[in-house]
């Protein structure tokens, strides 16, 4: 059996063009054999039935099968001589209605032996089983011939017959579901409700000039309430719905209402419900011009998208059935299973059957259309419900079909995807690469975690890195664990390499990785050094290897100065420091940088070598010399100061001279060597010595330049009247006036300054004297523990009643009055013989208690 996956006339030329546009089938389709198959080479089929269980055959010579699912015979019943025009059975399926042409019904129960057994003098063309069949007691179905005609067992157990429809033509077609019963006769198709009795509406045929029995009406009920019609060329999807009861009046409780029309390319031959899609048979017309001649007069199948003005088209397939030449519209019926989705293409010679695809057949699909990509991602999502492929077969198939491609690179990193676990096929896959020289394009994506391959195949990848890239095989040691492979076989390999080019920055670098990995870090130290490796550092400290650095103090320091003096003092208790300045002596410009970081870390620590470092700072470092003679307290005065008149080093030289005392030599020198009136100024300032500001106003008194900075900067050290006295008559003093404003500004400015402190200094004396004053009102508690300072009793007389007199002070002591000496020479004033020592201290008399 085979069908086109397309519309005919979407066929392109272009076969590339048609492989990449081709779009993959909805469904999948298998001829009905076994049984079928043998049945159909002796008769024909005319009607079919599917119920969830089993299918019902008609033939044309009036016999009716019972097959199962996969098309083998389970009964056979000799109806007629004559075709079997309609089967129809119950939900249950367990009661069966047969019509012939011969106008022979039969109603019968396939596990009961009660029946309804009726001759005709018409040919009956349908019967329609009542859905509930075999529950209800009534026992209802309808026949249609030239009259539809509603049987139905009353309470006698007889049969009762009523005409619902007659006068339009022989009924063609008829559908029952729930209450409602749909019928198709020569004008349209009608729907009867038989809880109330009532027709509810009529539908006219849109293609009248097409004969009905030729292109029959096509009927299939969607649900309880949506009924789809299709007859000739049109469609037509209707809801039953309940009227409003202010509507009702005179009318049926229920109306219909078309909610989809369309017309569509070919005459249909039945459709079928597809979840809110349509799946529609057609019969192609042999007439058809816009068809070629491989096509013709295969009927189609499509899936439909029904629109309210409309439809859309989503999938196409014309099917190869056997004797289709022959066939006319009326000999194709299409009957589906609503338990699952299957479709049932009904021919006098052939039976296929339509299927939905699963993830298998999608996989299928796409394996053939050489989508490996798209067929892995799709067994991967769905491979629990996949029964028919191996996700690590269709990668497999994914990565032959990379690799045949030459798309090597991407064929090896679909291999981590695909091989997963599987050591096995990962060392099988190696070896493929192997042979066709693309070992490098697999190396990036081996196994290095816990599972791994064995030594062998990394070393076989290294050794090819080896042979033709220096910058790939060191990349791979870099990223490569060390165990992986065996240290040894490989530095031995890298060894010889480097005999021919024994420079080769980049296998220098890999060997020094791979002596670090063999924990032999002397060789790999020595290499970096070497090489001035920026790995040095990290090396040293990673695996504490300064035992090994006391003779390479030096490399480090030529290397990196900064960060090897910072590694030497942060790990002094490794590495001396003491043996870092005998390794460092011949070279006193590191000598120098090591000290000094000692230095600025603590200015105690290397005290005994402050004696060398003013050499050092004096021969490399001047800018540094002046701060750290001001900051080292272990600097020798007199070696420093020798060393800096011999390299006539002037401020370092006064700094030192005025540490040593010698301020007037010190000024001196400010004065003669540097000329610099601001810094003699200042450091006069600093020392606050009055005969170093008489030696400076007698040097500068015949140089205006340094008389002008005097009287702009010594007004609030020297009384300037002084300054001025001394200047001679006559003499041309650069800015003078404006030094003498300044002078006088600064005056003006001083007396503000003394009179606003003298306000500030009156107002808080006040303040505080009135603070006094208060405190000093305020009342003193006395009570027995209170003792006199003088006798040492207590103040207040045990009986209270006695008269007493004590004086207490506003120093809080307290002396009976007779225990206080005589007032002083001052008549009244009495003062604190504790407190006296003070002259009229806080201890004056305050209060006389008396009693």
């Amino acid at each position: 059996m085979t069908y086109a996956g397309r519309k005919p006339s979407e066929e392109s030329t272009d076969d590339s063009e048609e492989e990449d546009t081709e779009e993959e089938p909805k469904l999948k389709y298998e001829r009905l054999t076994n049984g079928v198959t043998e049945i159909l080479q002796k008769d024909a089929a005319s009607c079919m039935t599917v119920h969830d269980k089993f299918l019902a055959l008609g033939t044309h010579f009036g016999k009716v099968y019972l097959l199962d699912i996969q098309g083998n015979v389970t009964q056979k019943f000799e109806i007629s001589p004559v075709k079997i025009n309609h089967i129809s059975l119950d939900e249950s399926g367990e009661h069966v209605g047969v019509c012939s042409e011969d106008g022979k019904v039969q109603v019968f129960g396939l596990y009961t032996r009660e029946g309804f057994h009726e001759n005709f003098d018409c040919p009956i063309k349908v019967v329609a089983l009542h859905p509930q069949f075999s529950k209800s007691n009534n026992k209802q179905f309808v026949t249609g011939g030239n009259k539809l005609l509603l049987y139905e067992r009353n309470w006698l157990n007889r049969w009762k017959t009523s005409t619902l429809h007659e006068g339009e033509g022989n009924i063609s077609n008829v559908k029952w579901r729930a209450n409602l019963i749909a019928w198709a006769n020569n004008v349209g198709v009608k729907i009867y409700d038989i809880g109330t009795k009532q027709r509810i509406t009529n539908i006219l045929r849109d293609n009248t000039s097409l004969r009905p029995d030729m292109y029959p009406c096509s009927l299939c009920w969607k649900d309880n309430t949506t009924l789809i019609i299709g007859w000739g060329s049109s469609v037509k999807i209707c809801a039953v719905k309940e009227r409003d009861p202010t509507e009702m009046r005179d009318l049926p409780s229920r109306y219909v209402e078309i909610v989809s029309a369309f017309e569509t390319e070919f005459f249909i031959s039945g459709l079928s419900p597809l979840a809110d899609q349509l799946v529609t048979l057609y019969y192609v017309k042999e007439n058809s011009d816009h068809m070629e001649e491989e096509f013709r007069t295969r009927p189609r199948l499509d899936i439909i998208q029904p629109l309210p003005e409309g439809c859309e088209e989503i999938s196409s397939d014309a099917l190869t059935v056997r004797n289709f030449q022959e066939n006319q519209c009326r000999d194709y019926r299409l009957e589906h299973s609503e338990g699952e989705s299957l479709f049932y293409i009904i021919s006098p010679k052939d039976i296929v059957v339509a299927k939905e695809r699963d993830q298998d057949d999608h996989i299928d699909w796409l394996l053939e259309k050489k989508k490996y990509e798209e067929a892995l991602m799709a067994a991967e999502i769905s491979f629990k419900n996949i029964k028919r492929h191996d996700v690590q077969k269709i990668g497999m198939s994914y990565i032959n079909h990379l690799v045949e491609r030459r798309d090597y690179d991407a064929a090896a990193r679909k291999c981590q995807k695909v091989l997963g676990k599987n050591m096995d096929l990962w060392e099988n896959e190696v070896y493929r690469f192997k042979t066709i020289g693309q070992l490098k394009a697999i190396s990036r994506y081996l196994p290095r975690g816990d599972l791994r391959l064995r030594p062998a195949i990394y070393e076989m990848i290294l050794h090819e890195f080896l042979k033709t890239d220096y910058e790939g095989f060191a990349t791979l040691i870099r990223e490569w664990p060390g165990e992986l492979y065996n240290n040894m076989a490989i530095i031995q390999a890298v060894n010889e390499h480097l005999k021919k080019d024994p420079s080769n920055r980049t296998l220098l670098t890999t060997l020094a990785e791979l002596y670090t990995y063999d924990q032999r870090y002397d060789r790999a130290l020595e290499i970096y050094l070497r090489l001035r490796h920026k790995d040095v550092y990290q090396l040293i400290h990673k695996h504490n290897l300064f035992s090994s650095i006391n003779d390479k103090i030096v490399l480090l320091m030529d290397f990196d100065k900064e960060k090897a003096v910072d590694m030497l003092l942060d790990n002094e208790d490794k590495i001396s420091m003491d043996k870092v300045v005998d390794e460092l002596k011949d070279r006193p410009e590191l000598l120098h940088v090591y000290l000094h970081k000692l230095f600025k870390r603590d200015h105690h620590k290397g005290q005994k070598y402050h004696e060398r470092q003013i050499s050092l700072y004096a021969e490399f470092d001047r800018p540094n010399l002046l701060p750290f003679l001001r900051e080292s307290m272990h600097c020798p005065l007199e070696k420093a100061l020798e060393i800096c008149q011999q390299r006539h080093f002037v401020e370092e030289t006064v700094f030192l001279l005025s540490r040593m005392g010698n301020c007037r030599r010190a000024l001196q020198m400010i004065m003669e060597e540097l000329a610099d009136v601001d810094k003699a100024i200042e450091f006069a300032k600093e020392q606050d010595d009055r005969e170093l500001w008489e030696d400076l106003i007698s040097y500068s008194i015949d140089k205006p330049p340094f008389i002008t900075g005097l009287l702009n900067n010594i007004g609030t050290h020297v009384d300037p009247i002084l300054l001025i006295h001394r200047i001679k008559e006559g003499m041309e003093i650069p800015n003078l006036r404006d030094s003498l404003v300044k002078i006088l500004q600064d005056y003006n400015l001083q007396i503000l300054l003394r009179e606003g402190c003298k306000k500030i200094l009156v107002a808080d004396s006040l303040s505080l004297l009135q603070r006094m004053h208060r405190t000093q009102k305020r009342g003193v508690r006395v009570d027995e523990e209170n003792i006199c300072e003088s006798c040492h009793t207590p103040v207040l007389p045990s009986d209270t009643a006695q008269v007493f007199s004590v004086v207490i002070f506003h120093c809080r002591h307290m002396f009976h009055k007779e225990c206080l000496p005589s007032p002083g020479t001052v008549p009244g004033m009495q003062y604190c013989n504790i407190c006296s020592a003070k002259r009229r201290g806080p201890g004056s008399g305050i209060l006389d208690m008396k009693k």
